[in-house]
């Protein structure tokens, strides 16, 4: 073997680990900076924050596959001044929670909510808002736990339809390469994407570099494909057809315009439980809480008066 042979091998080597290394190198979140509380539940730290009154009807808000808990703020302040008293909480992997290994599916992050619920008091009566995939978890949660649910509220829900490029397709279903293509290419390429939306319309200030910051920490970018691979490929006919036959009350609202998303997903609802109630935000897209978080916020005061 010639030695332009090993050095091709080494750099081909180099190549091949290189996102798995600068994984390794990037810092674990700054627990200092977490600006509400930290809990230590039982597969780790997790980031919660109460926003509105001390008193008043609990809403539990649980965000989607790549942005924080921040996503919440302007739709939480806008429930938070209606008297209603709301929990956002990061998920593990994301924002300022932990990030334990494992695979990302349904028992994992009810384990995570229920333990946070468990610390909190929170036993019944519960209405559990969910934006994207937390409306999957939510979903998973009311199924589970009917008699414990007083309403569910989803935002641009997952669990029904989902749009999905050829890349990200081929990185969850194809284990080594497909994890390389995700902590490299994939997830350069959302940097982009976030970056360029810097200047578009949003509720929650910084709310891109607040998702940028999230890239350079680890357990991050792992958390979002274990999720893809696990939560996010559940297909939730059998849930929702679960809450139709419990008569847990369910609100679906979604983004006129939104690309992760599609509106379709609207239709495929009312055929899985026909008593949904179901909102469209014109010209919304997938950011609905941090870009439309105000209009939804008034949306809901009106539709949880009404049950409250």
């Amino acid at each position: 073997m010639g030695i332009g042979t090993v050095i091709a091998g080494l750099a081909v080597a180099g190549v091949g680990l290189w996102p798995f290394a600068a994984e390794w190198r990037r810092p674990k979140p700054n627990w200092d900076d977490a600006p509400g509380e930290l809990v230590q539940l039982s597969q780790g730290v997790t980031h919660y924050r109460w926003i509105g009154p001390v008193r008043g009807p609990v809403v539990v808000c649980v965000h989607g596959l790549t942005t924080p808990s921040d996503a919440w703020l302007s739709l939480a302040e806008g429930l938070g001044a209606a008297g209603y008293r709301v929990l956002i909480y990061d998920l593990y992997g994301r924002g300022h929670s932990s990030a334990p290994g494992g695979r990302q599916d349904r028992a994992f992050f009810l384990r995570q909510l229920s333990d946070l619920l468990e610390d909190q008091g929170l036993t019944e009566d519960l209405t559990i808002l969910g934006y994207s995939m937390g409306g999957a978890i939510a979903t998973a949660f009311a199924a589970e736990n009917p008699h414990r649910m007083k309403r569910l509220v989803l935002v641009a829900s997952a669990g029904v339809e989902v749009v999905r490029d050829q890349l990200t397709q081929f990185a969850i279903k194809t284990p080594v390469i497909g994890d390389w293509l995700h902590h490299g290419i994939g997830m350069a390429r959302f940097r982009r994407q976030l970056a360029a939306t810097r200047d578009a319309r949003t509720e929650v200030p910084g709310i891109a570099d607040i998702q940028i910051a999230q890239l350079d920490r680890r357990g991050f970018r792992p958390a979002v494909l274990s999720s893809m691979r696990g939560m996010v490929t559940e297909r939730q006919e059998a849930d929702h057809r679960t809450l139709g036959r419990e008569g847990v009350p369910v609100v679906a609202v979604w983004g006129k315009d939104d690309d992760v998303i599609p509106i379709k997903a609207l239709g495929t609802l009312a055929q899985w439980n026909r008593a949904t109630r179901q909102e469209v935000i014109e010209g919304a897209g997938h950011g609905l809480p941090y870009t439309h978080g105000a209009e939804v916020a008034a949306l809901l005061r009106g539709i949880l008066r009404e049950a409250d």
